[in-house]
């Protein structure tokens, strides 16, 4: 965290309308706020500043947010949150399946944006410690170490499909229902954002499934929830150790 405890949140959007009213909202609430509106201009922000946090509008001119985010990712690892329009639905499931921590739609509710900003910042600097390995289906999953190893290999995962995949292994062998896991993994206010968890679950099982389409480790329960097939579960400690 940032100075004085306040995080720093850089805003990119070509719209100076939308920065002020951004800037306002945050600012009262307790966050300190740069902005810019173009992408060359974001980019040399973010690497000078360093902020915890970046909204980023999509539809801009010249460079667009989705090679924003990409550029800004090949520099640094931070949350980003998305700014889309009402109808851009395509541009959300996109959004998220290119590595993005989450969406808001214009126009927003300045107290959704201030609640979406601290639940991902929270997410961001979740330690998780639940201990111990899990082995399934050629899947290791070792949550002390936060590493996932798929037939011996280690397995990329952004920090929200860790804890998306967290909350399934602590609860392996156990149907979590789609509103718990949504409020445990993003907050109370998503508990009913069912698409948004069926296109983290679907970016899980790409890396993890041998079969995506033939999930054995990730099962679902229609209009229930979601289930991580239990198997070997090896005590914390045993065996090599390893860390990122």
């Amino acid at each position: 965290m940032t100075l004085g405890g306040k995080p720093l949140v850089l805003v990119v959007d070509d719209e100076p309308g939308i920065l002020r009213l951004i800037d306002l909202v945050l600012s009262n609430d307790g966050f300190r706020v740069i902005s810019a509106e173009n992408g060359l201009e974001a980019l040399s922000l973010a690497d000078q500043r360093r902020p915890d946090l970046v909204i980023l509008d999509i539809k801009m001119p010249e460079m667009s947010g989705m090679e924003v985010m990409r550029r800004i990712r090949e520099r640094i690892r931070m949350p980003v949150i998305l700014l889309t329009g009402q109808t851009q639905d395509e541009n959300k499931v996109l959004g998220l399946e290119s590595g993005a921590d989450d969406y808001i739609v214009k126009p927003f509710n300045p107290s959704e944006l201030s609640a979406r900003v601290r639940a991902v910042l929270r997410r961001a600097h979740h330690l998780p410690g639940d201990g111990g390995r899990l082995r399934t289906d050629g899947v290791e999953i070792d949550l002390d170490s936060r590493l996932v190893r798929k037939d011996g290999k280690i397995v990329t995962l952004t920090r929200t499909e860790w804890r998306l995949l967290q909350e399934l292994a602590s609860n392996a062998g156990r149907v979590m229902l789609n509103e718990e896991i949504l409020s445990r993994v993003w907050g109370s206010d998503y508990r009913d954002d069912l698409q948004y968890l069926r296109v983290w679950i679907s970016r899980l099982r790409s890396k993890l499934e041998q079969v995506p389409s033939e999930p054995r480790i990730i099962a679902t329960f229609p209009g229930i929830g979601y289930m991580l097939m239990a198997g070997e579960v090896v005590a914390a400690g045993a065996g090599a150790g390893a860390s990122d």
